[in-house]
């Protein structure tokens, strides 16, 4: 049985070696020759609009999915004409389109934050003036990691953002002074079958995630129970099928919604050697309609990001229960490289692993030293 997969990044990666003990092969289509999944699976190089490269690529396969959000929805509905996409086209199409994806939120009384459109660049100045400052300006598509998006605190803010937008629909977005952010994986199966992670708490520099706590320190049940109420209905409302990232904003003790990513998560990796199953098996499970494993912790987890270059793996595997992944990538800044897994029995231990960690991670972009690792008291 082959999968496709559109996307030759590290979360195919993962994809393809949690797929692997399950008895599946896998073939990727990706525009860069240098995609790290070539050396573990069959690697079509082709741009996702050349419907004749898709026409082959889909040949003889079970089912496609995909390991990252931006892949263009033609691109997925012209195979879902030819082999079942998962998730479905519909979920792609929502989360591309920073705007559509509030609206969904908001139609399905999900609070977030709130928002107006800014067609074009000469509309902003309507818009700061309806909104005040502070407030966040973010185009509508593309973006990631930071890119794409403009704090605005001051007039000054404002007129260098100006000068740097895209002409290209944008929203705005009122600054919430939030407590933390946190994420949620939800995974629903072909057969309607659901399943919940526990929430997780996410550290960003310059708009990167640098760690995440898993779960969530101070995860009180009810926050727990309103997140997978949230994912629930988005699940349910798009069909969906497989896994799917919802970040929050933890407002006054409430969620608010900020974005979502229909895809395995960087938030997620965790799972891995945390959870009882991974992200990645579950949502190869669920769009075979296999049965969904479990989605329990294994203990206390931090995962950290490895960002634009990589440490000594003796230094890192020296630290008991740790894990290291390196994704073959070549180094260069801002670029996600790999990451390390941190389990231990307790919030306690974990904040002992985490102090032992070799000096390369104790630098301020790694986040470590400011996580409340040690005020996590109980899990959901």
């Amino acid at each position: 049985m082959t999968l496709g997969i559109l996307g030759g990044g590290q979360l195919g990666y993962m994809l393809a070696l949690a797929g692997y003990p399950l008895g599946l092969h896998f073939r990727f289509l990706d525009p860069s020759p240098e995609a790290p999944v070539g050396r573990i699976a069959q690697r079509v190089t082709a741009d996702y609009t050349d419907h004749a490269a898709l026409e082959k690529f889909s040949s003889g396969l079970e089912l496609v999915t995909y390991e990252f959000e931006n892949v263009p929805v033609e691109a997925a509905k012209f195979l879902a004409e030819r082999v079942p996409v998962y998730p479905p086209p519909a979920a792609l199409e929502a989360a591309q389109d920073r705007l559509a994806e509030k609206t969904l939120f908001r139609t399905l009384s999900i609070s977030t934050t709130e928002f107006l459109p800014v067609p074009k660049p000469g509309d902003l100045d309507v818009a700061t003036r309806q909104f005040g400052l502070p407030a966040v300006l973010k185009t509508c598509r593309m973006g990631y990691d930071g890119k794409g998006q403009w704090i605005l605190r001051t007039a000054e803010d404002i007129a260098k953002a100006k000068l740097e937008l895209p002409k290209v629909p944008h929203i705005l977005e009122r600054f919430v002074p939030f407590a933390r952010e946190l994420s949620v994986l939800a995974v629903r199966s072909r057969n309607g079958e659901t399943a919940f992670y526990p929430l997780v708490e996410n550290h960003h520099r310059g708009g990167i995630l640098r760690l995440s706590l898993a779960p969530a320190p101070s995860l009180a049940p009810p926050l727990q129970r309103a997140a997978e109420v949230i994912a629930r209905r988005v699940l349910e409302s798009l069909k969906y099928v497989g896994v799917l990232a919802i970040e929050f904003f933890e407002h006054e003790g409430r969620l608010l919604a900020n974005e979502m990513a229909p895809r395995v998560h960087n938030s997620g990796h965790w799972t891995i050697e945390g959870a009882v199953t991974s992200q990645f098996e579950n949502h190869l499970r669920a769009v075979l309609g296999l049965p969904l494993g479990s989605t329990a912790a294994a203990g206390h987890c931090a995962m950290i990001n490895l960002i634009g270059d990589l440490p000594e793996p003796s230094e890192v595997l020296a630290v008991p229960d740790a894990h290291l992944h390196f994704y073959g990538k070549a180094p260069r800044p801002g670029r996600k490289l790999g990451h390390v897994t941190l389990r231990a029995a307790s919030p306690e231990r974990l904040a002992l692993r985490l102090s032992e960690l070799p000096a390369f991670f104790h630098r301020p972009d790694f986040c470590l030293d400011s996580a409340p690792v040690q005020s996590a008291s109980h899990r959901a």
